[in-house]
C-alpha cells in the first residue's frame, strides 16, 4: 500500500508554515492531541477527521515502514517549543504505530573545554535553558519513552517550562519521584547524559545550523516533498542539497 494515506497527517503537520496547507486544528478544539482520533465526533470537532480515517485505514497493514524522526532542540527556545507542542507531538499521537520519535536536548548549546566549572555548559537561552535540557534529558533517561515525550509536551506547552517540570512528572509518571530526577540533574548522571546528546549534536552531517533541527531516517532531507520520496526508496538528485528554510524564524 502506497504510503500517501499515512503520511498525510506527517505532511500536513509539517507543511503548515510552508504553504501546502493546514495541519492542526483550530484552537477552538478542546480536546488534547492524544484525543483527536478517539472518536468521528472527537475528530469532527477538531477537524481532523480526514486524517484520523487515513492513519486508522493503514494501521492493519504491518508492512508499511517506519519513519524514525530525530529533534534536535532547546527546551526555551520559542520556535522548539511551538515545534513540538503544535507539530511534533501532534502527529506522533496519531502516528506513533510507524513514527518513532527521539528527542535530543541540546541544540546551540556549548561545552565549556574545562569541567573544573561548576556549570561545564553554557546555553543561548542562559542557565535556565541549562537546566531545563538536563532536566528533560533526565526525564528521557528515566522515564519509558512515550511517557517521558508526554512530559516534555506538558512542559513545553506550558507558560514556565522549567516550573510546569515538577507537576507534568507527576501527572504522567506517578510512579516516579521528583527525587530521582532532581538526583540526575544535580549529580554526574546529568551532566553525562548532556555531553552524549553534544556528541550526538556534533556528529549531524550536515551540521545543525538553528534548532529545530530534524531528521527523517537520519537524513535532512531538502524539503518535506523529499521527506516523502525517501520514505518510499527514491532519492532525486534533487533532494541532496542543502535543507530549505520554511517562512519562519529558528533559534
Amino acid at each position: 500500500m502506497k504510503l500517501s494515506g499515512i503520511l498525510a497527517v506527517l505532511l500536513l503537520v509539517y507543511t503548515e508554515r510552508s504553504g501546502f496547507g493546514m495541519c492542526h486544528p483550530k484552537p477552538a478544539c478542546r480536546y488534547p492531541p492524544s484525543q483527536w482520533c478517539r472518536s468521528l465526533e472527537i475528530a469532527i470537532e477538531c477537524r481532523v477527521e480526514k486524517q484520523c480515517m487515513e492513519v486508522n485505514a493503514t494501521r492493519p497493514n504491518q508492512a508499511v515502514p517506519g519513519v524514525s524522526v530525530t529533534l534536535y532542540y532547546e527546551s526555551l527556545c520559542p520556535d522548539c517549543r511551538e515545534f513540538i507542542t503544535q507539530q511534533l507531538f501532534p502527529t506522533w499521537t496519531m502516528l506513533q504505530d510507524i513514527m518513532a520519535v527521539t528527542l535530543v536536548p541540546y541544540g546551540n548549546a556549548k561545552v565549556h573545554q574545562s569541567f573544573l566549572s561548576n556549570s561545564p555548559f553554557t546555553c543561548q537561552h542562559g542557565e535556565p535553558e541549562c537546566r531545563g535540557n538536563m532536566i528533560e534529558a533526565c526525564i528521557l533517561h528515566l522515564t519509558e519513552h512515550s511517557l517521558a515525550f508526554h512530559i516534555i509536551y506538558c512542559m513545553e506547552s506550558s507558560a514556565d517550562v522549567l516550573s510546569a517540570a515538577q507537576s507534568c512528572l507527576r501527572l504522567y509518571a506517578p510512579s516516579v519521584p521528583w527525587s530521582r530526577v532532581d538526583s540526575c540533574v544535580k549529580g554526574d548522571l546529568g551532566y553525562q547524559l548532556m555531553r552524549a546528546n553534544a556528541l550526538m549534536t556534533r556528529a549531524l552531517n550536515p551540521a545543525h545550523t538553528h534548532v529545530p533541527w530534524i531528521t527523517f531516517n537520519r537524513v535532512k532531507p531538502s524539503d518535506f516533498l523529499c521527506m516523502f520520496l525517501l520514505l518510499q526508496g527514491v532519492k532525486p538528485p534533487a533532494c541532496t542539497g542543502a535543507p530549505v528554510r520554511l517562512d519562519r524564524s529558528f533559534c
